[in-house]
């Protein structure tokens, strides 16, 4: 592949005639190596090195057009003024290239005798001749080429120097593992480096500066070639090329959007078929800024892909941030929009408010939060809302047993149709340092590196989920610092270099640790060294309850973690949980022990009955105490029916599927154990099954 002056970018973009152009400016990393190529022999590019670039051309009568080009173009600008005549490109696969020059054919037959091979054609070469053809390269190939005879006069043209630059692309994939070289792997790159050290600069008759034929090692991490190479000699230079800001992807934005609004130009930008006439598009400077906005995190060359995606999907420019999640996400469907949600949650309130019971203003409080996620307004008050962060985001804090995980598990039924589609972490298993590679990743060359993170995987696989981070506070400082950037960006970027969208999520955190400890403004703990404060029950009581606890989460993440920016990601969403009340308690014992008798029936046949008076002795016994809230009353069940009903069923002896057990009797022993009078009889209206019990 050869080419020559006045080529096209990368995209089809045709630059201005040269005549009209007063000055073009390049992005810094671009800048920065042309500058520097009188003292430096090798560059490593690293980063954002596949994307498409915008540089800008100064024209003549004082206006600026902006181009979009690849990086192998936008290269190849600079270097050609400063009097390079080549720009060669080597990868594994393809071998050595020529990719443009001014002198095609003497570039092209000095690089079939110095590589032995035809260039354009997979190179199978291993490192000693690749190696070999960098150092001769390095040395402008002087003296590697077979010229004519001495008295040929053009014999002394021959022995000049090609002033070229190569790039090396997927430099990256060259080591097997970079922390473990192999003999034949450190003997390359020892042998790179060398070749840095050693290299001579020509002088550059266009420029007249003394410069290098430099050797640009395209990788996609500081870190994927030996460090020894980069920080050994001051002949080898890192350069990192960055994601996009804000006002480059504004520009390319602009420049989709003229291609849309442009009648036979939507090819240039190989955006999707020909724009005519009638379906011509008129962008307007606000749809370009939505776009730029919504493209937050994706490079230039994403955007190009979306604006295709657009076009395939018959998609507005108007609306291009709907194609732009496309692209991020990579489903079409969208719950969140068509009011499928909000539907949803209008249905769901009633279903929320008798699953969560005693909470009412939890239960308020996150339905807020839910209706204006639905309804597109999360963060809308900014002057520009952040368009990748999540739906919504809540902080349940208050004691334990009061219906936090419950809730979270409600409303991801309310919002996705499952309890499925809530994805619980319980943060107890993240306190240790490093734990936060189990969520997005362990970093190349460690121990599940291939696996990938739990968190980001599930999320790819499904992005439209409540996430439940249970007992945060339990978490190591450094999970903490990947939930503030899901909190700020709604994104994650794993150890594989894969970057997870969180923008259509829901995230719930919880915490009981406002119960216990100082308040953050008096010092006081809630427990009292006396013993346990009683539980509060009037309105001015919970409401204090509920100020102290904020103090205490406030102050924790504060001045125990030192997190405060953290606490401000979560702004208004911490929801307090109060204790239940002894009514609420009733009924969620009476609703477990319905759990408990149809679970029987379910499993084993058996037809339980629990007597009026049983029942009011184990309703006083399991809710007597509700500091540990609904789950204590299980658990209190579990020990005051449960297993004295198993040791009595089996006791009995084997009972034919349909048998009623009758529970007659609690009587509570003075050592706190309950003893039961428990019967069985055959039921003749139940269907009699052969099968055992147990």
């Amino acid at each position: 592949m050869t080419s020559t002056t006045g080529t096209t970018g990368a995209n089809g973009t045709t630059p201005p005639e040269s005549s009209r152009v007063a000055r073009t400016v390049h992005p810094p990393f671009a800048a920065e190596l042309v500058h520097t190529l009188s003292v430096h022999s090798q560059y490593v590019l690293h980063g954002n090195i596949r994307d498409d670039y915008v540089v800008a051309d100064d024209l003549t009568d004082g206006r600026r057009v902006y181009r979009a080009v690849s990086l192998e173009d936008m290269l190849w600008e600079p270097l050609q003024r400063a009097g390079y005549k080549s720009l060669l490109r080597y990868d594994p696969v393809a071998g050595f290239r020529v990719v443009h020059s001014t002198v095609a054919a003497e570039t092209t037959t000095l690089l079939e005798r110095n590589t032995r091979r035809v260039p354009g054609r997979p190179d199978d070469a291993g490192t000693d001749e690749v190696a070999r053809v960098l150092e001769s390269f390095a040395r402008g190939w002087v003296g590697e080429r077979p010229g004519p005879p001495q008295k040929d006069p053009r014999y002394e043209d021959y022995q000049q120097p090609l002033h070229a630059a190569l790039i090396v692309d997927y430099a990256s994939r060259i080591p097997t593992q970079v922390n473990q070289l192999s003999d034949e792997e450190r003997t390359f790159f020892l042998r790179c480096l060398k070749i840095a050290e050693e290299a001579r600069p020509f002088v550059r008759a266009k420029s007249g500066r003394a410069l290098f034929n430099p050797v640009i090692w395209l990788a996609d991490g500081e870190r994927d070639l030996p460090a020894w190479l980069v920080t050994s000699g001051v002949r080898v230079r890192s350069i990192g090329v960055p994601t996009p800001d804000l006002g480059q992807r504004r520009r390319m934005a602009a420049l989709l959007a003229r291609q849309a609004g442009v009648p036979g130009t939507a090819t240039r930008l190989d955006v999707g078929p020909l724009v005519d006439r009638d379906t011509r598009e008129d962008p307007t400077e606000e749809d370009v800024e939505r776009f730029a906005r919504a493209a937050s995190g994706l490079t230039l060359r994403a955007m190009r892909e979306s604006m295709r995606l657009a076009r395939a999907s018959k998609i507005g420019f108007d609306r291009m941030e709907q194609a732009v999640r496309i692209y991020e996400l990579g489903v079409s469907r969208n719950p969140w929009t068509g009011g499928a949600v909000a539907d949803s949650i209008r249905d769901g309130e009633a279903y929320i408010g008798n699953r969560v019971q005693g909470q009412e203003k939890a239960v308020t409080q996150t339905l807020d939060v839910l209706k204006r996620a639905a309804l597109g307004l999360s963060g809308a008050q900014a002057s520009s809302p952040a368009v990748h962060r999540p739906r919504g985001v809540l902080f349940f804090a208050g004691p334990t047993g009061t219906g936090k995980t419950e809730l979270a598990k409600a409303v991801a039924t309310t919002l996705f149709g499952s309890e499925d589609a809530c994805l619980r972490f319980d943060m107890s298993e993240f306190s240790a340092p490093h734990s936060a590679d189990r969520l997005v990743g362990a970093p190349p060359g460690y121990v599940g590196y291939e696996a990938g993170g739990e968190l980001t995987r599930a999320v790819r696989e499904d992005p439209f989920r409540v996430v439940l981070f249970d007992e945060i506070d339990k978490a190591d400082k450094g999970v903490l610092d990947k939930f503030l950037q899901v909190l700020e960006d709604g994104r994650l970027t794993d150890g594989q270099g894969v970057t997870t969208y969180f923008s259509e999520c829901v995230l719930i955190f919880t915490s009981n640790l406002g119960v216990h400890g100082p308040s953050g403004e008096d010092g006081r703990p809630l427990d009292s060294s006396a013993g346990r404060e009683r539980i509060p029950e009037t309105p001015e009581e919970r409401a204090e309850f509920e100020r102290r606890i904020l103090g205490n989460v406030r102050h924790h993440f504060e001045h125990t973690l030192k997190r405060p920016e953290l606490l401000n990601r979560l702004g208004g969403n911490i929801v307090v949980f109060q204790y239940i009340e002894a009514t609420v308690a009733r009924n969620i014992f009476a609703g477990q022990l319905r759990n408990i008798v149809d679970h029987m029936e379910r499993q084993s046949g058996l037809r339980l009955r629990v007597l009026p008076e049983a029942e009011k002795v184990l309703a006083d016994l399991c809710t007597e105490d509700l500091r540990n809230g609904g789950r204590g009353i299980g658990m209190k069940l579990e020990t005051h029916l449960i297993n004295p009903l198993a040791r009595e069923v089996f006791r009995l002896g084997t009972l034919e599927p349909g048998s009623v057990v009758t529970v007659s009797r609690a009587v509570r022993r003075p050592d706190g154990e309950v003893d039961l009078t428990v019967d069985a009889s055959a039921d003749e209206h139940v269907a009699m099954r052969k099968a055992p019990i147990w």
